[in-house]
């Protein structure tokens, strides 16, 4: 449901990656390569075993409500964010995931496994990048990302990162933010949120923002007689304690966790794919910050 960049390529994936033939889009666009569906309600003539919400955000609702009143015992996949705003849709008769595939990246795999059981004193999380750069062949004031209608902004558009910072440490308490459109970017939505909080007794801060020209997806981690810098664009982390240094580097590319994650819902086996529970208490997060008033 939804072709868009990323309904390319979950299509593109499910394709060439898993066989998978009877692929049907539910778009108004023109396509030659797959079957396109006009009317919501045309759908349950196909009866599908797997659907894909990559709808723009705003719709993500009502497409995952349209599928819970008409099907049973489905797997569905919803894109990130879930909503737009917090909405409590009981999901009842169909299992639900929602995706935040960074989980699959094997450096944040790796990092769930060393850091069980460490003292954390500080987490600083950063994920900042030039909008405009994202998909260049398509204008970005246009996207989904530059309108608030459509459910963009770094809030919501970059809320991998307060997934993974969950699914690590734990939930998080707001203590202040700064958020806003502070640059020269076309865009009607926020382009920048600082968020400091706490997650426990551990000091934590998330840097989003639209505008920086220099990409950066990092994480660092200070903890007891430990730091831990880790580069989620380059794919290697450096790990230093009182008595040892090292650097472990990863294999990854962009559609890897795409497919890790598709595996796993396909085959029923789901360990690390987000759940609809957790994804509904991001969305209650991700409220807080927007309605949250500035510092």
């Amino acid at each position: 449901m939804g072709y868009g960049s990323i309904g390319k390529r979950h299509a593109k994936i499910l394709k060439n990656r898993f066989n998978i033939k009877n692929i049907n889009i539910y778009t108004k666009q023109k396509i030659k390569r797959y079957n396109t569906i006009k009317n919501l309600s045309d759908i349950k003539k196909i009866n599908p075993s797997y659907f894909i919400i990559s709808s723009p955000t705003s719709q993500h609702y009502n497409h995952l409500r349209f599928i819970e009143r008409n099907f049973r015992n489905k797997k569905i996949l919803v894109e990130k964010p879930l909503f737009d705003k917090f909405k409590n849709l009981n999901i009842r008769k169909n299992n639900v995931f929602v995706g935040y595939n960074l989980r699959y990246n094997p450096l944040i795999k790796y990092l769930k496994k060393i850091l069980s059981n460490k003292k954390i004193i500080d987490i600083k999380i950063f994920c900042n990048s030039y909008l405009p750069y994202w998909r260049k062949k398509r204008d970005y004031k246009k996207s989904s990302s530059a309108s608030k209608f459509f459910g963009g902004g770094v809030i919501l558009d970059l809320s991998h990162e307060l997934d993974y910072a969950r699914y690590l440490f734990g939930n998080i308490s707001i203590k202040f933010i700064v958020k806003g459109k502070f640059s020269n970017l076309r865009i009607n939505t926020e382009d920048l949120l600082k968020l400091y909080g706490k997650i426990k007794k551990t000091n934590l801060s998330i840097d989003l923002n639209y505008y920086s020209k220099i990409e950066r997806r990092t994480l660092s981690i200070d903890g007891m007689n430990f730091s831990i810098f880790a580069d989620l664009k380059k794919n290697y982390l450096k790990v230093k304690t009182n008595n040892s240094y090292y650097i472990k580097k990863f294999a990854n590319t962009i559609d890897d966790s795409y497919v890790l994650q598709h595996k796993e819902i396909l085959l029923g086996k789901p360990k690390l794919a987000c759940n609809y529970r957790f994804a509904l208490d991001t969305m209650k997060l991700i409220d807080k910050i927007k309605n949250k008033k500035k510092n």
